[in-house]
């Protein structure tokens, strides 16, 4: 039985081409590192990309089981999105979390979960993948809460506000400063 709080393996980000736009494989932190020789190289990940994505290109499922593996995936515009875990994880946390990535990346790029929204936005992307699964722990799986901490702005700006009297309170600031360099020569 696997008692381990480590549950996913790996987060790809695939194309409709089965092209990569992000993946990220996780090891446990305890296990040696002779131990565990799965997607130890980039064409064995490659590799099982390749294959995950002859098997699920067609739109319509949401969980399969391929090679050993329990995988979770969510198609998008042009993207599919898969969590791939050991074959005794439970699918219906993995679907959930899965579910709240992909809310929060729609909250975070306003609607437009595309490849190139993603790639410009790959640093917010990151960030909320890490907000959710910290080396392959599921941490969190609120979507709102996820994207707020994200995207919370910094306390230090303030909103600055351009309007005629701002303009005004500015000239006339400048008016008499310059008057009183006229006076003072």
């Amino acid at each position: 039985m696997n008692l381990t709080l480590y549950s996913i393996q790996s987060f790809i980000i695939l194309d409709t081409e089965g092209n990569r736009v992000l993946a990220k494989y996780y090891k446990p932190k305890g296990t040696p590192q002779g131990e565990s020789k799965e997607f130890a190289t980039l064409k064995e990940q490659k590799a099982f990309e390749k294959g995950l994505w002859q098997k699920t290109k067609k739109a319509g499922g949401d969980i399969i089981l391929y090679d050993s593996h329990l995988v979770v995936y969510k198609h998008s515009l042009d993207l599919i999105i898969y969590f791939v875990a050991g074959p005794t994880e439970n699918e219906i946390m993995l679907y959930s979390t899965l579910n709240s990535l992909v809310d929060a990346f729609t909250m975070l790029l306003r609607n437009a979960l595309e490849k190139r929204a993603v790639l410009e936005n790959l640093d917010l992307v990151l960030l909320c993948l890490d907000e959710t699964v910290d080396d392959g722990i599921i941490v969190d799986t609120d979507a709102a809460a996820i994207a707020s901490r994200v995207s919370r702005p910094r306390p230090d700006t303030t909103e600055i506000v351009i309007n005629e009297q701002t303009i005004m309170n500015a000239y006339q600031t400048v008016k008499e400063k310059m008057q009183q360099r006229i006076n003072q020569l």
